[in-house]
Order: structure tokens, then sequence, then C-alpha cells
């Protein structure tokens, strides 16, 4: 806990230098100070370098795939451009079968969800139509159909609830259709 406030700490400090190559000089400044004053071996020094390398690398990589991004994102590009452009992006991005199936698994997840958050609000409109409620839970009387009976601002709502499970249910079965 200790060490992750002081982490917390570190990168407020960092945020009130700005995102500057001073502050980025400063910090580069305090590392090479540590390491000087430390005790490390050759394996440890590699391993800081390797991790360094490491994060440098990270840094060019994800200015190039904004840009290819950017690049694909372009209105005026002609189609042998975009699959260009996205031939680039895909190389750039290692994808596996894992990846794609955890993908792919989230997908129908949440479309599943989706269909039994549909079923249960149509179900619950529908039972809020056809059961009984007390008077003082019927609200204000709409449309008369009979003396004693009418359209309520309650089945009105319940409506609201049956169309917006129905959007939903549609909504998510359709999707299957056009993903598989």
């Amino acid at each position: 806990m200790e060490k992750r406030k002081s982490l917390t700490e570190q990168i407020d400090r960092f945020r009130e230098l700005g995102n500057s190559s001073e502050a980025i000089d400063k910090k580069l400044d305090e590392l090479i100070f540590l390491l000087e004053s430390s005790d490390l071996d050759s394996d440890a020094v590699s391993q800081l370098q390797d991790k360094f390398n490491e994060a440098v690398e990270q840094t060019k990589i994800s200015s190039d795939s904004l840009k290819l991004f950017r690049k694909l994102d372009n209105p005026e590009a002609s189609r042998l451009e975009l699959v260009d452009n996205l031939e680039n992006l895909l190389s750039h991005y290692k994808l596996d079968s894992e990846v794609s199936k955890r993908f792919i698994l989230v997908d129908k997840v949440i479309r599943l969800v989706k269909v039994l958050a549909g079923l249960v609000m149509i179900a619950l409109g529908f039972a809020m139509i056809v059961m009984p409620a007390t008077p003082a839970f019927e609200m204000y009387t709409i449309v008369y159909l009979t003396a004693e009976d009418g359209v309520t601002l309650m089945d009105l709502i319940a409506l609201l609830i049956v169309f917006a499970g129905v959007y939903l249910f549609v909504t998510s079965v359709s999707k299957v259709g056009k993903s598989e």
C-alpha cells in the first residue's frame, strides 16, 4: 500500500511538471543518479536496460499506431488506400486466436445479457398492464373505456417498458446473424 502511495505521489509530481521534455530530462537525471549510487551487478543493469528499451519501443509503437489509425479515418482516401492502411494496421498488431476467442466470447455474453434484459422488460411491462393494481398506484386515467376502467398513465409507462424491451431484444438478436 505504501509503495502504491509513493507511486501515485510520483505521478502527481510528474503531472505538476507537465508533459514536457524538461520533466523527462529531470526524471532521467534522477534515474542516472540512482543507478550511480546503487550496487547493481551487470545482470540487473541489463534487465533495467531491457525494460527501458521496451518502454521506449512501446512509446514509438503507440505513436505510430495512432498515425495508422488516423490514416484509416481519412474520408477522402480511395478504397485501395484504405485497404493498404488497414493492412499496415493489422501487421502492427499481433492478433492471435486467444485474443479473438476472448473478444467473441465477450461479445456473445453482452448480446445474451441484452436479450435477457429485453425479455425481462417485456415480461415486466405486460405484467404491469395485466395485473390489477391499487387505485393509488393506477395514477391518472387518460382514456375511459367504461365508467370504472380505462387506459391509465401506468399502462402507458408499461407500454414504454415493453417497447424498450422489444427494441433491446430485436437489436441484440439482429446482430447475431450479421456477426456470424
